[in-house]
């Protein structure tokens, strides 16, 4: 078995990318380049099975690792099969030792699940898997703005549009991106090839003369969430929340250095995001505006300290705390 480096995103929403080192059943996740996760799964019980069978595997964790605390294990049971996943846990760990300071690593989830317009063309991205196999088709294709969206995104536009109400800018945005898809709403998988184009392959709620069609590089959201299309309010309201994004959006590669500018002026609005997220970064337009941003996250965080004693952070950084959960 070989072992891999690689990244893949966080999606509906879009809510960052994940760095992934795979040994066969084991991996090392991180979705900030500092805490890591190592799990791993009981690939025994997938022998024999028929190509394609999908089953619930048990798995172990064998630790949480980060530069500045080590390594801090997980449980440990007396048993043949732990002893077995535990030594593909110790491949991944010792080959993290040895890489965890190369990132971010290259995405590789180019199969990508599309939730389609009334015309049949890619409105918002719901899924992506790098296994052909991975494909799901059992999802319901509704996008969702995301309950940190809720919390921390707002629009001017949505006063224009609603004249006031109780939904936050995040719902309405969600209920309006749906309701764009059609009364019948479908999603198509692509594989996107080298030069950004995509392969239409199966989908929920498909016509079959979608399958196996070819949609250049332009006809996909750069931003996995269509600008087109759209009513001068409604257009403003898609770009704000694209704007609040903008500490995730830096994390894909290949941006305009004019467009990485953009977006990183206006992640300085968000500096503990920033803060977060800024070593994986590929690139930096204007190295001073991140400096900036981790400059403010710390003199806010020490003013919050002071304030109340414990340095808790809203619901809101909460969701994004890369060290409380796994990553499957």
């Amino acid at each position: 078995m070989l072992i891999e480096c690689y990244a893949q995103r966080l999606l509906n929403p879009f809510r960052g990318v994940v760095q992934i080192i795979r040994y066969g059943p084991a991996e090392a996740v991180s979705s900030d380049g500092l805490n890591w996760d190592i799990y791993v799964s009981n690939d025994e019980l997938l022998q024999d099975l028929a190509p394609g069978t999908r089953v619930q595997t048990s798995d172990i964790r064998y630790g949480h690792w980060s530069q500045a605390a080590g390594l801090r294990r997980g449980p440990i049971y007396p048993s043949d099969d732990f002893l077995r996943m535990e030594a593909m846990g110790a491949v991944v760990f010792e080959h993290l030792l040895q890489v965890h300071d190369r990132l971010p690593f290259a995405l590789r989830d180019r199969y990508e699940l599309w939730l389609l317009d009334d015309g049949g063309q890619p409105l918002a991205l719901l899924h992506s898997v790098f296994d052909e196999q991975e494909l799901a088709l059992e999802q319901q294709p509704v996008w969702r703005a995301g309950l940190a969206a809720r919390e921390g995104f707002g629009s001017a536009a949505l006063q224009r549009i609603e004249g006031g109400g109780e939904r936050t800018a995040a719902d309405y945005l969600s209920d309006y991106i749906n309701r764009s898809a059609g009364t019948q709403p479908s999603a198509q998988w692509f594989v996107r090839q080298a030069d950004g184009s995509g392969l239409g392959l199966q989908g929920i709620g498909l016509s079959e003369m979608f399958v196996g069609r070819r949609l250049e590089a332009a006809a996909f959201p750069v931003f996995f969430l269509a600008q087109t299309g759209h009513d001068a309010a409604h257009a403003e309201l898609v770009a704000d929340y694209l704007a609040w994004q903008a500490p995730w959006l830096l994390l894909l590669p290949d941006l305009e250095p004019a467009t990485r500018r953009r977006l990183e002026v206006q992640a300085r609005q968000q500096p503990f995001v920033v803060e977060q997220q800024y070593r994986l970064y590929p690139a930096l337009a204007d190295p001073a505006q991140i400096q900036a941003a981790r400059v403010e996250a710390m003199l806010r965080r020490s003013q919050m300290q002071q304030e109340d004693g414990a340095g808790a952070l809203s619901t809101f950084y909460i969701e994004l705390n890369p060290a409380g959960g796994n990553y499957t």
